[in-house]
């Protein structure tokens, strides 16, 4: 294998991708919840976020994997130290800088007023807030949910936790068994004592076990990792397969049918993560591609997709409250276009911003001190 760090193109189109499907889909949501004409209940809206997030939990296992793998071959180790040191300068000052403002500053600015926030900022605070501080938000979000400012940041948990155990199991892969057994019970074992603590009736216990196993998608990230895999060892029956122009036409038509049919049945969000393994697998990795993300906007959204997936929601809120505050009743096709601009430009710029200011420093940082 050659030693040499390897280059993905294209995954910032990804990212960018993903990031606007989350977007559009909460638009809705919050126009829905606020009795303004929606599309929400269209399958496809319905779907956009999750199939958003399933989109960046592939490409999380993809990337991260092949970083994994690509030390071990260099170095012989993985340094899991440096490894989460890493992930912590990137993942967590943005994470909690959204769960400070959802707790300590909107609810104090009338602007930012959402319905239903108040119960969750009142009733079980430190239960919540340990959580939070935790970085276990997906637990926080199924036994006592989340200020809407801040729901979204389930799924960042979901991904830390995949950081909890994928090291590992590179890093020690003759003892895949045991790490990933361990894995599973302290996952478990948390959920269990959680339920325990709010104790819910048995209809709401199982309701909740059942959005925790929905939200908890290792398996849509451990794909990711297996594309990792065939890539870094070069699996060239596989690959060469995957990458025949006429095998993409069927597979994205496949894909663009499905979601444009709007189909729900049980599992599909695991059918949608093997369209998306093979998205990425082409796009990142195929020089006959028949998709190319490589515009400077896609690029720039890309770049800026962590910020743009945390800060859209309050900025929908405010767009909403501003037009409510000093346009009401104002509701016509003009409005929700200029709705969906200003939200979109709106949570593009708050997301630049923290990237230039906060997260590109910081990743400098990381780079520099924890890099391998």
């Amino acid at each position: 294998m050659d030693n040499k760090k390897r280059y993905f193109p294209n995954l910032n189109g990804i990212r960018a991708i993903a990031a606007t499907l989350v977007v559009f889909h909460h638009l809705e949501q919050a126009k829905h919840a606020l009795g303004i004409a929606n599309i929400y209940d269209v399958p496809i809206i319905q779907h956009a976020g999750r199939l958003g997030v399933g989109l960046f939990f592939v490409l999380s296992g993809f990337l991260i994997t092949y970083l994994l793998l690509e030390e071990r071959g260099r170095f012989g180790d993985v340094d899991t130290k440096k490894f989460y040191l890493r992930r912590v300068f990137r993942i967590w000052p943005v994470y909690f800088i959204i769960i400070g403002l959802s707790f300590f500053v909107f609810p104090h600015i009338p602007i930012f007023d959402y319905p239903g926030v108040e119960e969750k900022l009142t009733v079980n605070l430190p239960e919540r807030l340990t959580l939070l501080l935790l970085v276990l938000p997906n637990f926080a979000f199924v036994l006592y949910d989340l200020p809407y400012w801040c729901a979204q940041t389930w799924s960042i948990g979901v991904e830390e936790q995949f950081y909890y155990l994928w090291p590992w199991l590179i890093k020690y892969p003759k003892k895949r068994v045991p790490i990933f057994l361990f894995f599973l019970l302290l996952t478990a074992g948390l959920l269990y004592l959680g339920l325990e603590m709010v104790d819910p009736s048995e209809e709401t216990r199982k309701s909740m076990i059942t959005t925790f196993l929905g939200q908890f998608r290792i398996q849509t990230m451990a794909l990711g990792g297996l594309c990792a895999w065939l890539v870094y060892h070069g699996k060239a029956k596989f690959l060469n397969f995957i990458f025949r122009k006429d095998v993409q036409i069927v597979a994205y038509v496949m894909l663009l049918a499905l979601f444009f049919s709007g189909v729900h049945f049980f599992g599909f969000l695991e059918v949608y993560a093997l369209f998306f393994a093979f998205f990425v697998l082409n796009v990142s990795c195929n020089p006959n591609t028949i998709v190319h993300l490589g515009h400077p906007v896609m690029d720039h959204l890309g770049k800026i997709s962590y910020g743009l997936y945390i800060y859209h929601v309050a900025v929908i809120v405010v767009i909403i409250n501003l037009f409510e505050t000093y346009a009401p009743g104002w509701r016509d096709m003009s409005y929700q276009a200029i709705l969906y601009v200003l939200s979109f430009v709106g949570s593009v710029a708050v997301a630049t911003f923290s990237f230039n200011y906060i997260e590109k420093p910081l990743l400098a940082y990381k780079d520099r001190k924890f890099g391998r």
